[in-house]
């Protein structure tokens, strides 16, 4: 057991180890501008060793967004309140602590990091397949039929439309503070919208 939790360990060092360069090398030159074999050549690893990790270009970015797929349906999950109650709480309790998710901080990585995702249409394409996995994983959980479908739709678009006013708030020079009050304010009414469109789930 020790030596498989070793080395799934190493394994998910790898994969942060050669993510947060190629990250590195995609915010000094742009995305289009840097080769895999750059990145390869970066990290020391070859070119195959890369594609077995991350089989393409684009998922060295998505990666570091990837544990989130199936948070919303975990939160769900632990069953401790009605699920918008619950999704709520947790969108709330991310503005608070500046949860880079919720496009609530300033760290000016993190706004970099943002600017690289929105800001190349191969990623935004791939954000979509990102969300559309959120989407299902959230839609299981909440039943699995056409309306917890339906519902996990809605859900997910309020939050990625939350999180990016808010990163393009921050982005622009905002503070950090007046953003977060007008952030708390919006997140309230569209779960309170989601509430009434969705009563069962309230």
């Amino acid at each position: 057991m020790s030596e498989i939790g070793l080395r799934e360990r190493k394994k998910r060092r790898m994969y942060q180890s050669v993510s947060d360069i190629a990250i590195r090398l995609f915010l000094e030159k742009g995305f289009d501008a840097v080769s895999v074999a750059e990145i390869a050549a970066a990290a020391e690893i070859s070119k195959p060793t890369l594609f077995r990790y991350f089989p393409a270009k684009e998922d060295l970015v998505l990666y570091r967004i990837a544990d989130h797929e199936d948070e919303a349906a975990r939160v769900v999950g632990q069953g401790e309140q009605a699920p918008l109650a619950a999704l709520r709480r947790h969108f709330l309790e991310g503005l608070e602590r500046g949860d880079p998710i919720t496009g609530m901080n300033d760290h000016p990585q993190v706004v970099a990091f943002h600017a690289l995702l929105y800001g190349t249409p191969a990623l935004v394409a791939g954000m979509y397949g990102h969300l559309e996995r959120a989407e299902a994983a959230l839609a299981e959980a909440l039943g699995g039929d056409l309306d917890a479908r339906l519902a996990a739709g809605q859900i997910v678009a309020v939050r990625r439309i939350l999180a990016q006013e808010n990163w393009r708030r921050i982005r622009g020079g905002e503070p950090v503070e007046e953003v977060r009050r007008d952030a708390v304010a919006a997140a309230e009414r569209a779960f309170a919208q989601l509430e009434g469109a969705f009563p069962y789930l309230a």
